[in-house]
Order: C-alpha cells, then sequence, then structure tokens
C-alpha cells in the first residue's frame, strides 16, 4: 500500500498532502479614514498634548464647582486680599471672594463665550463660503463683502457694537443674558472671514471632481449637490477653523473685559479677573498670574489641538 504523497502548494508555506487545500492566505481588513486621522493625530506630540490640556480644564472649570464648596460671589471682608493658603489655594480679592472659585465660574464664562461665538462663525463662514464657491454669479459679491469686513478694524468695530447695543439688550433680556448674546453675538459677526474664504476655495476645487460632475449629469438638484457632497468634504477645514476660533474669542473676550467693556463686576471671567487685578498689581501679583496662565494655557492648547487636526485631515500629510 502506497503512501499518500505530498507537494508544496505556492502560498501554503509548506508541503500539504495531495488533495487538501491549502491555508488561507490572511488578509488585511481595510483602514477607515477616522483611524488613519487618529493615527496620524498621534504623532504630533503637541497636539495630543493640547487637547489633554483642553479637556482638563474645561473639567475643571465645570466639574470644579461641585467639589470646591466655597460659592464664586460669597462676600468675606474679613478674608478680604489673603494670599495662598489651605482654606483659599488661590488667595482672595479686595471683597474677600475665593479666587479658585471665581476663576471656575470665569473659565465657565470664557470657554461657553469662545464656543458660542466660534459656532455662530463657523455657520456664517460655511454658508457664504459655500455659496460663493458654488454659484459663479455670487462670487464676487460675497466675496467683496468678504474684503470688506476683513478690513474693519476687528476691536474698535467690537467697542462700538458693545456701547451701541448694550443697554438695548440688558433691558430685553437682563443684564448677565444681554451682555453674554451681545459679547457672543459682536465676536461671531466679525470673526466669520477665514472660515469663508478657506471654505471658498475648496468648493472651487470641488466642484471639477468627477463624483461631483457624475451627480449632476444625473439631475441632482444644487441643494442635494451642496448638502449631499461638497458640504461632507469641506468638514476637515471647518473643524481646523472651529478650533482655531475658540482661542480667538476667548481672546476678544478677554480683552474686551480687560476694558471694561465686558461683563459686569459681579459676573466673573478670566478677562475680567484681569481688569479687576490691575489696580492691585504691586501688592498682589498673583491675582493677575492666574487668570493669566488659565487664558494662555487655553489658548495655547487649543492652537496646538487645530495644528493635529489639520495636518491629520490633510490627505497629502497624512500619505506620508
Amino acid at each position: 500500500m502506497t503512501e499518500p504523497t505530498s507537494k508544496v502548494i505556492p502560498g501554503s508555506g509548506g508541503a500539504t498532502p495531495a488533495g487538501a487545500l491549502p491555508d488561507p492566505i490572511p488578509v488585511t481588513p481595510p483602514r477607515s479614514h477616522w483611524r488613519d486621522v487618529w493615527d496620524q493625530f498621534k504623532r504630533h506630540k503637541g497636539a495630543l498634548l493640547g487637547g489633554i490640556i483642553f479637556m482638563l480644564i474645561v473639567l475643571a472649570v465645570f466639574l470644579g464647582p461641585f467639589f470646591w464648596s466655597i460659592d464664586a460671589g460669597y462676600i468675606d471682608i474679613r478674608a478680604r486680599n489673603q494670599g495662598p493658603s489651605l482654606a483659599h489655594p488661590f488667595g482672595t480679592d479686595q471683597l474677600g471672594r475665593d479666587t479658585m472659585a471665581r476663576m471656575m465660574a470665569g473659565g465657565q464664562t470664557s470657554v461657553a463665550v469662545g464656543i458660542t461665538a466660534m459656532a455662530l462663525a463657523l455657520v456664517l463662514g460655511s454658508f457664504v463660503g459655500l455659496i460663493a464657491g458654488y454659484f459663479r454669479k455670487l462670487d464676487g459679491p460675497l466675496m467683496r463683502l468678504t474684503d470688506l469686513f476683513l478690513a474693519l478694524p476687528l476691536l474698535p468695530l467690537l467697542l462700538v457694537m458693545v456701547m451701541l447695543f448694550r443697554g438695548a439688550l440688558n433691558q430685553a433680556f437682563g443684564p448677565e443674558t444681554g451682555i453674554f448674546i451681545l459679547i457672543v453675538g459682536a465676536i461671531g459677526l466679525t470673526s466669520w472671514m477665514p472660515t469663508a474664504r478657506i471654505v471658498r476655495g475648496d468648493v472651487l476645487a470641488l466642484k471639477e471632481r468627477e463624483f461631483v460632475l457624475a451627480a449632476r449629469s444625473i439631475g441632482t438638484t444644487n441643494t442635494k449637490m451642496i448638502i449631499r457632497h461638497i458640504l461632507p468634504n469641506v468638514m476637515s477645514p471647518i473643524m481646523v477653523s472651529a478650533t482655531l476660533g475658540i482661542a480667538n474669542a476667548i481672546i476678544t473676550e478677554s480683552a474686551l473685559s480687560f476694558l471694561g467693556l465686558g461683563f459686569p463686576p459681579d459676573f466673573p471671567t478670566w478677562g475680567r479677573l484681569l481688569f479687576d487685578a490691575v489696580d492691585y498689581l504691586q501688592q498682589y501679583p498673583e491675582r493677575v498670574i492666574w487668570p493669566g496662565v488659565a487664558i494662555s494655557l487655553t489658548v495655547l492648547s487649543v492652537n496646538y489641538l487645530g495644528d493635529g487636526l489639520r495636518d491629520a485631515l490633510d490627505p497629502r500629510i497624512r500619505g506620508r
């Protein structure tokens, strides 16, 4: 009786008995787009660190008050102008209010203003960029309008808007809500131009792509074309503009509050804390340090986060 013969089957990695199936060749599963984005983002150490720092700051200002029993508005004249201690880690101000509690309350306002103003600027800029890039007849007028807003001096324009509309909005919504709406609206209405120019450029390039021409050839309407085909492909620059817009909005709000035209004295923000601490700079310099460090860390972390997202979402860089 003869032994079964064996033969080598290519790709099987060795001798395989005759008639037996070879071992399957392993197939690598396809990588998703967001997996490639995450892998590229992880390579940017500054962006990774910036994202972690920004998340920690947001968690500290929004969750910190649940663990810190002192209210930001509690006045204790006996404890005024105290330095850092166990009872008051950041010291107290001229009215005896706890600086650490006011830092957390001010951070909530500053971050909320930054995110809300960024969202408003993003919606306006994306809309103008999409319309200008897709409809050739509207491109010229909308871009000239964008250039006009870019030519306006930002800070004087914001000061004029605050002075003109503060009273009316305060009467309509109350002092705190009114000034919040005014500052968010003023920053958002004067910050949409860079997003509009970036989105317009990408739309002009996408209009000549094969999938857009194919969709147009089957009768796709302009609205569906923009929403289903154009907008998803310009989300990358929009996301980058969103991160950078938060930093710009926080700086602008801090500048307005530092000039005394932002939120009222009993409504803390990081810029307002800087403004209140200027008169005590020589005697108590730490009052300027705390809000200054908070603003700097937040802006730097968001900027690094935006740089990392820009590199991760750019296919030319991701393919290197």
